[in-house]
C-alpha cells in the first residue's frame, strides 16, 4: 500500500483493525486505558478517573485553520475535539469542555455518530485530516469508529492530538492506525504534573509514550503541497517562572528522540481556569522568557517546526458556548 494512503485501511480486510477494537474494548471492563488505570467498568457505564463512561463524548467538530501549517493547510484540520480528559490541568484553555463532566454528558455518542462526524469533516468540509483532540481516554471507541468508517469510505490520516499521558500498551495498539502524532510535552518533573495537573508521573509517561510514538511514525514527512502525511510533532508550551523545564524537555527531544525530531514552540498561555489560584502561574509569559526558549532551540539546532511570538496569548482562548469555539477572542473584562 503507498505511503500516501493511511495504514488502518491495510488493517480493515484482514481483521486486525476489528481484533483491535476488541482487544482495546475488554480493557474498559477494568479500565487501563491511560496510566492512571483507574480499573472502572466502564462497558457497565461505571465513570472513570477521567470522568467518562463508555460513550464517547464529541464537544466540537470542525475544520481548524490554527493549527500548526502542515495540518491546517488551504483547507483546514478536521478537529474533533472530546470532551472531559484524563488531565486536571489548573490552566486548560479548553476547560470548558475538559473539566465539567457534567455538562458534557449531553454530547455523548454511539461509535457510528463518531463514524458520521469523521466522514462530514472529510466529504463536506473537505479537511486534510481527522484531529483527534484529547482522544487518550477514547481509544476504544475511537479505533472503533475508524472500523465503521472504512466501509463508508474513510480515507484521511489521523492525527492523535494528546497531552502525551498515554498509556503505552494502548499507544502500542494505534500503531498502523495513527498516521501523526502531536503530541504535548508538558513538564520535565513528575512534581509539576502532580501540583498543576493532578497526575502521577506525567514526566515518566509522557516521555515514554512520545518515544513508542517516535517509533511509530518518525520524523515529520510532508505531501507535495506540504501538508503533513506522517510522523511525530512535539508541542512544547512555555510556561511562566520556568514551571515547563523547557532547558530539561528540549535537550531531552534532541538526545533521547530526534535532533530532527518536529518541534511546535507555544508561548500563547494565558491564566485561564484556575490559574489565578497560584501566583506563579497568574500571568502570561515574558519576552524574555520566549527569548531564552527560542535561544535553547538555537543552541540545541533544532531546525524543524515553528515558533509562536508574543501576540499568540490572546489568539488561541476557544470559547466552546458556541458553534465555532476559535473564532473569536476570549479576554479577560470583556
Amino acid at each position: 500500500m503507498s505511503d500516501n494512503v493511511p495504514g488502518y485501511l491495510a488493517l480493515f480486510p484482514s481483521g486486525e483493525l476489528k481484533r483491535r477494537v476488541e482487544r482495546l474494548e475488554e480493557r474498559l471492563a477494568e479500565c487501563d486505558i491511560c496510566p492512571g488505570e483507574c480499573g472502572a467498568n466502564r462497558i457497565k457505564g461505571k465513570v472513570g478517573s477521567c470522568n467518562s463512561a463508555y460513550l464517547p463524548i464529541v464537544s466540537s467538530v470542525g475544520a481548524h485553520h490554527g493549527e500548526e501549517p502542515v495540518l491546517s493547510g488551504s483547507r483546514g484540520s478536521g478537529t474533533i475535539f472530546f470532551g472531559n480528559c484524563n488531565l486536571r490541568c489548573v490552566y486548560c484553555q479548553n476547560h470548558q469542555i475538559s473539566q465539567d463532566p457534567e455538562t458534557q454528558q449531553r454530547y455523548e455518542v454511539s461509535t457510528h455518530v463518531l463514524a458520521e462526524r469523521m466522514l462530514y469533516l472529510q466529504d463536506v468540509l473537505k479537511c486534510h485530516n481527522i484531529n483527534l483532540v484529547t482522544p487518550s481516554h477514547f481509544v476504544p471507541q475511537i479505533v472503533k469508529a475508524v472500523l465503521e468508517a472504512v466501509p463508508m469510505g474513510l480515507r484521511l490520516p489521523l492525527v492523535y492530538n494528546t497531552s502525551s499521558y498515554d498509556s503505552l500498551k494502548t499507544l502500542q495498539e494505534l500503531d498502523g492506525i495513527i498516521s501523526i502524532y502531536l503530541a504535548d510535552l508538558r513538564y520535565a518533573s513528575n512534581e509539576m504534573g502532580r501540583k498543576y495537573s493532578r497526575v502521577r508521573h506525567y514526566a515518566d509517561s509522557s516521555r515514554a509514550a512520545i518515544k513508542e510514538m517516535y517509533r511509530q511514525v518518525g520524523n515529520l514527512e510532508v505531501d507535495d503541497e506540504g501538508i503533513a502525511r506522517k510522523g511525530l510533532i512535539v508541542r512544547h508550551l512555555i510556561l511562566p517562572n520556568g514551571i515547563a523545564g523547557s532547558e530539561d524537555s528540549l535537550r531531552w527531544l534532541v538526545n533521547e528522540v530526534s535532533p530532527g525530531v518536529a518541534v511546535s514552540i507555544m508561548s500563547q498561555y494565558y491564566p485561564a481556569h484556575r490559574a489565578y489560584r497560584y501566583k506563579e502561574l497568574n500571568r502570561k509569559i515574558t519576552p524574555e522568557e520566549l527569548a531564552e526558549v527560542v535561544g535553547l532551540v538555537e543552541r540545541l539546532g533544532m531546525e524543524n517546526g515553528w515558533m509562536q511570538g508574543m501576540e499568540s496569548a490572546e489568539n488561541y482562548l476557544p470559547d466552546f458556548s458556541v458553534e465555532e469555539p476559535f473564532s473569536i477572542r476570549r479576554r479577560q473584562g470583556r
